[in-house]
């Protein structure tokens, strides 16, 4: 018992680094959260809707209308004619190509029907309008 109570009062010869890993792994968990948290794309204030349809996300191409009425193709800013081209092209490549639009709830009606009307012309009929889920 003697031996024991000795042992007790002897100093460490390893280091426990368990709670240094847990650090590092919660650390790095973070990191990856707030990284793809700040990838998001362009931020719009979006419609409530009931319920969400999706749509695949293979390649599916992201406009976006902001407050100010500025379109984005994904994350840059374009023109009407800009994105008829670039859409064309994505379409030549891909006939099935979705397409996601994303309109503030404070812009004219109008400017999402140019776009409606664009996508029509261009042939792209895999549209999905995004909105924000109904909250009770």
């Amino acid at each position: 018992m003697a031996a024991d109570v000795k042992g007790d009062n002897e100093p460490y010869d390893e280091i426990n680094i368990t709670p240094m890993l847990d650090l590092a792994y919660v650390l790095l968990i973070i990191f990856i959260i707030m990284t793809t948290a700040a990838v998001q794309g362009i931020n719009v204030n979006l419609p409530k809707a009931s319920k969400t349809p999706s749509i695949g996300e293979s390649t599916t191409r992201a406009v976006t209308i902001t407050a100010q009425g500025q379109i984005y193709l994904d994350t840059y800013p374009v023109t009407l004619q800009e994105l008829e081209s670039r859409l064309a092209s994505a379409r030549a490549a891909d006939p099935q190509l979705p397409v996601v639009l994303k309109g503030d709830h404070t812009i004219q009606y109008q400017l999402v029907v140019d776009v409606l009307d664009l996508l029509a012309r261009i042939d792209i009929t895999k549209v999905g309008l995004v909105t924000q889920k109904l909250v009770k």
